[in-house]
């Protein structure tokens, strides 16, 4: 996948469109630009992966038993991070990780205090279906989706967005029968009811203003007018 050909393309082509009204985007050898104000959605082939050992991630409930030391065993939840804190044991990164290496960690960390201590770790509840929100947002992390989600929805549970953020700036992207998409939106726009307010899904990354992704599609945004409606657009 070639993202600065791609980009190079769709900046050629809002050149192209003029600079009154509405930009008319075409497609190039490289870029298909859907019509329509939203990508679609993801089939249930996009929203599950191959099977693989389950990683554990962001909010997943997590039983830690420590054998012969109740005191020392607890029921804990990841944070947004993957992080979560126990006694003696302190903060400690548990997602990305399986029930067996987050186990293997804590001993390691619990033998200062325990003799051979023998930890089991546990997953009670899962929560897979989690989307990524970065850049100018209070609080970039994984965060679950559950019911429908929408793009300031999503934001929201990022705290918000950051003082400065450039809130005309946002790209959700998405993955859609293996294919690679992007749409750029406009919160302000979303706000005032100029569009409506895109839905989200699982494996969806959304990021709101400048950040390195982000920055790929500065050119667009330095050469296109003001938009009345999202750029929806497949990167080949």
């Amino acid at each position: 996948m070639n993202f600065r050909l791609a980009i190079a393309s769709l900046t050629a082509a809002c050149l192209l469109a003029g600079c009154g009204g509405t930009p008319q985007l075409v497609s190039t050898p490289t870029l298909q630009v859907f019509d329509g104000n939203s990508l679609p959605a993801p089939s249930g082939a996009d929203l599950v992966g191959d099977t693989r050992p389950y990683l554990i991630g962001p909010f997943d409930r997590l039983s830690v038993d420590v054998y012969g030391v109740p005191e020392l065993s607890k029921l804990v939840q990841t944070d947004a991070a993957g992080m979560i804190s126990l006694p003696l044991v302190g903060q400690i990164k548990a997602s990305n990780q399986t029930s067996a290496e987050l186990a293997d960690a804590i001993e390691q960390r619990l033998a200062r205090f325990v003799r051979r201590p023998d930890v089991s770790v546990n997953v009670t509840e899962s929560v897979s279906q989690v989307l990524t929100v970065e850049g100018q947002v209070a609080q970039p992390g994984l965060y679950p989706v559950v019911g429908k989600m929408s793009l300031l929805r999503a934001v929201a549970l990022a705290k918000g967005t950051t003082e400065y953020a450039k809130l005309d700036d946002v790209v959700i992207f998405r993955t859609v029968g293996g294919q690679r998409m992007a749409a750029l939106y406009n919160l302000k726009s979303i706000r005032t009811g100029v569009y409506d307010d895109p839905e989200v899904f699982a494996n969806d990354v959304v990021v709101v203003g400048d950040s390195p992704g982000r920055r790929l599609f500065k050119d667009i945004l330095a050469t296109t007018p003001l938009l009345v409606s999202p750029i929806v657009a497949l990167i080949n």
